[in-house]
């Protein structure tokens, strides 16, 4: 009887199980909304899984809309990708709401969220403006939100710094605003530059819009991850792999990190000397994970300090002042990895390496760390042209890069836009308006202050410095070396089968440059790059 009791015991557990398990099923899929967003930003690891709710980024922007064909050499590379008067229409629509005239920037059609808006003041020496930029979700005729185009947008108003924040002559935010069915973007006086980039989801995914109601009761939460990214902390929890070596000419080291399904969750470096400000180049970072090399990249172009040692802290990267270098990329394996540093320089260097290993679920949406680097020298300017960062084959997502560049001239380098091509697609689906607006800043020619934020960073920049001339805050000079970075949170570009990055190479003077940049992804085993190792272009290209 005992006996009987407890098989019975047994099947009433079983059957309560399975019960159990068929309701968890049987429940809707969590749906994304500013709480999921905001969670999502702050964690690391959901970059190295492929994302479990399928979206594409995708971008308006006021590029001009006379490139429409590579093959057109002229119009591919126009420059008035703005509008400064009546003639221009680069953006939508204009339309009348209300009786208020009003210029439509996006209007997105489908599920969605918006990621990350960039806005420049009109006037570089006068940042005020009195238009109104309005968000319709849902087809509704009222904004859900509206506010000063730039007060909103710049951290003094609504949403709070760092979410949002100036930069160089711009307002940024990246406060996500999610929609379930359209969005649509206007503002109340004739747009100048703009960007809008937002994640466009897989129709049936579950979404809950946006309100001011919700995003008043996230103030909890929101506050909570603005000092979560103003003071990223490197994890100290795991197995500790240390390397202390000091590396000849020609000469690497390797540490091999704990067997079995792990995570390297952050690595440190630090060299003995920095008074050769381009041993940050010469200084090479490799690492295998489950026998495949998928990091090979400059330590100065893997860290976004670029040539010499240029502190700043992103939410990513920190190179400290003391000259530790800090990344907090989660680096997924199943059975082995390996780090090694690779000395081309022609002096011997001291290295203090350690990694900080953890555990690990693999699963089919894990993916590998990558890390490449591309270097040229010469890169004319003219003809104009694209320079391509990278072009990767199969399933993953970018995550970042820090391009470092060498301007020979006093004047402005950088009105290349970016041009980025996701799954073979027959034209972008983020085509820029500059190389500083896709590093988050503006006026570029007028401005080369150091600047930081936890998603992207001017560490490097030359002011203008010569001996008998007057230098203003508004000399337009960007003459010798500059260094921008860009990581990727709510941002992230996932791609099925392609993703092709291009640049601009766009001067307003006719002379040779030097190029060099550290790209970031996540991909599966069998995705490629067209970058490899390249120990010459490190020696050459600066």
């Amino acid at each position: 009887m005992k006996n009987q009791s407890g098989k019975m015991y047994q099947l009433s557990s079983l059957f309560l199980m399975a019960i159990l398990m068929l309701s968890a099923c049987a429940q809707p899929p969590k749906e994304v909304s500013i709480e999921s967003l905001l969670t999502e930003m702050i964690d690391r690891e959901a970059v190295a899984r492929f994302p479990e709710k399928d979206f594409r980024l995708k971008q308006e922007s006021s590029y001009n809309r006379a490139s429409v064909n590579p093959e057109d050499t002229v119009g591919w590379f126009i420059n008035k990708d703005f509008n400064s008067n009546e003639k221009d229409s680069n953006f939508i629509r204009i339309e009348d709401n209300n009786g208020q005239q009003e210029w439509v920037l996006m209007d997105h059609q489908g599920a969605g969220a918006i990621v990350r808006t960039w806005m420049p003041f009109r006037n570089a020496k006068n940042p005020g403006t009195n238009s109104i930029i309005k968000f319709y979700l849902d087809g509704s005729p009222e904004p859900v939100l509206e506010g000063n185009m730039m007060g909103l947008l710049d951290g003094t108003g609504l949403i709070p710094f760092p979410l949002a924040h100036k930069s160089l002559r711009s307002a940024v935010s990246f406060f996500p605003i999610p929609y379930a069915k359209s969005c649509k973007i206007t503002v109340t006086e004739r747009p100048f530059f703009y960007q809008f980039t937002f994640r466009e989801y897989a129709e049936g995914t579950a979404i809950k819009t946006f309100t001011l109601e919700d995003f008043n009761q996230a103030q909890g939460q929101i506050k909570q991850v603005c000092e979560t990214l103003l003071a990223p902390v490197n994890t100290e929890e795991g197995k500790h792999v240390k390397l202390h070596e000091s590396l000849a000419p020609e000469e690497e080291k390797s540490v091999a990190l704990p067997q079995g399904t792990s995570a390297v969750r952050s690595l440190s470096l630090k060299l003995g000397s920095y008074t050769d400000s381009l041993v940050m180049r010469s200084v090479v970072l490799q690492m295998e994970f489950d026998g495949q090399q998928t990091v090979w990249c400059p330590v100065g172009d893997f860290f976004g300090s670029g040539i010499g040692l240029n502190p700043y802290q992103g939410w990513y990267r920190t190179v400290g002042e003391d000259g530790t270098l800090s990344c907090r990329w989660v680096m997924p394996y199943q059975e082995s990895a390996k780090v090694t540093v690779l000395n081309l320089g022609e002096e011997s260097v001291d290295v203090q390496l350690k990694a900080v290993v953890g555990d690990w679920e693999w699963d089919e949406n894990s993916m590998y760390f990558n890390a490449a680097w591309r270097g040229q020298y010469p890169v004319p300017t003219r003809p104009y042209s694209d320079w391509n960062y990278v072009t990767l084959k199969g399933r993953g997502v970018y995550v970042g890069d820090a391009l470092t560049i060498m301007n020979p001239v006093e004047k402005w380098w950088g009105e290349g836009d970016e041009k980025i091509w996701v799954d073979g697609e027959d034209f972008p689906s983020i085509f820029g308006t500059g190389t500083e607006d896709y590093y988050a800043y503006s006026w570029g020619g007028m401005s080369t202050d150091f600047y930081e934020h936890p998603f992207h960073a001017q560490p490097r920049s030359h002011k203008y410095n010569k001996l008998n001339r007057k230098t203003t805050e508004f000399e337009r000079n960007t003459l010798g070396y500059s260094t921008e970075t860009r990581t990727r949170a709510l941002d992230v570009m996932p791609f099925g089968s392609s993703l092709k990055l291009d640049m601009e190479v766009w001067s307003w003077t006719d002379c040779d440059m030097a190029y060099g940049v550290g790209v970031y992804w996540y991909g599966d085993a069998t995705t490629t790059s067209n970058r490899v190792p390249d120990p010459e272009g490190v020696l050459t290209s600066h």
